[in-house]
């Protein structure tokens, strides 16, 4: 009888320990553990890219212009732009809940505005300065009530907030108003050297105090949780019990206190209040929140990418005016092309994680 011959396959004439023997290599715990660490998550791509556009653009101005990075230039950029910090600082609120703010450019101007028309007329610093700010507080108020309670659509709320202060700017100052009470001008221009070499402002002070506050209350507490969330999906928001609706009112009032304060900070750097500051200064808030990595859709977003979306559109402006040969509407024309190029990118993104 036949001895009963089992097929020996190649695999069983294998040593145990060839390494062939185990199948694919796997890694080990301590590779799989670095590739995390090198893989960079795609929610920080947008800031990246941001960080990215603004290490060429000194790199380019640096090698092209003398003392393009000097200290002077770089403390410079953060003094020139203190105001629109806070702006945007304001918009990443809103744009991360999904919605819009059209209103804080007008805002801006009618807290500047107003701060010099209560200033001029003998009201003390003490109280016209915090009034101001309130004013600011109040129509973001009112603009988050009509968008929640009311459902109107964040555009049209925010646009005719717009209409509204900027008439009220030319109601209260048809021409320019300078400010030249003693007590605002000091508070205006103080001014300390960090180092001995970094010149610290008011305006630079105050806004990066802004940054921080907004830092934490994005990152570490319940409210910050719910506006991602909000911009993440708010049905699904309402269905994990957080509290949508006073988050939603409370992110336009953050935008209304920020513009109300960068209002503030535009007079102390203009030292006057005019009806037509801020024109369009929303737009540049916008581009700033967008180039910093902000989707435009809410949910993904981080306060310090607006930061260096202010830092990028400075720079631009800086590099034009170092340039001396180039129309100041090349700023413009720079700014559409780096916004075309990251919504593109977080498109691109937002379709890859879908």
């Amino acid at each position: 009888m036949a001895a009963d011959v089992t097929p020996v396959t190649p695999e069983q004439h294998r040593r145990p320990d060839d390494p062939a023997a185990s199948g694919p290599r796997k890694e080990g715990p301590r590779m799989a553990s670095v590739s995390r660490r090198l893989r960079v998550d795609r929610r920080y791509m947008p800031v990246v890219g941001t960080f990215v556009v603004l290490a060429l653009i000194l790199a380019v101005g640096g090698v092209r212009y003398e003392n393009f990075l000097s200290l002077t230039v770089l403390a410079n950029l953060f003094i020139n732009n203190s105001f629109l910090i806070v702006l945007a600082v304001g918009m990443t609120f809103v744009i991360l809940t999904g919605g819009i703010d059209l209103s804080v450019g007008a805002v801006l101007a009618l807290s500047a505005v107003t701060a010099a028309y209560l200033i001029d007329a003998g009201w003390p610093v003490a109280v016209a300065m915090p009034l101001v700010v309130l004013i600011g507080s109040l129509i973001g108020l009112l603009l988050g009530v009509m968008i929640h309670v009311f459902e109107v659509q964040p555009f049209i709320a925010t646009l005719a907030g717009m209409f509204f202060a900027r008439g009220l700017c030319f109601v209260i100052a048809p021409e320019s108003i300078p400010i030249n009470d003693p007590t605002f001008a000091a508070i205006a221009g103080w001014t300390t050297w960090v180092g001995g070499y970094w010149r610290m402002t008011t305006g630079v002070a105050v806004s990066l105090v802004v940054v921080a506050v907004a830092f934490f209350l994005l990152h570490y507490t319940q409210f910050g949780r719910t506006v991602y969330a909000i911009g993440g999906g708010e049905q699904s928001a309402r269905l994990m019990g957080l509290p949508v609706a006073r988050t939603k009112v409370l992110v336009y009032v953050v935008s209304g206190t920020c513009a109300g304060l960068g209002g503030l900070l535009f007079a102390m750097y203009s030292r006057s209040g005019y009806s037509l500051t801020g024109v369009a200064m929303e737009l540049d808030a916008i581009a700033a929140v967008v180039i910093g990595g902000t989707l435009l859709t809410g949910g993904t977003g981080f306060v310090l990418g607006s930061v260096l979306g202010v830092l990028v559109l400075g720079l631009i402006q800086t590099v034009i005016t170092f340039e001396g040969t180039l129309s100041s509407w090349w700023t413009k024309i720079f700014i559409g092309g780096l916004l075309l190029v990251f919504v593109v990118l977080q498109r691109v993104l937002t379709a890859r994680r879908v």
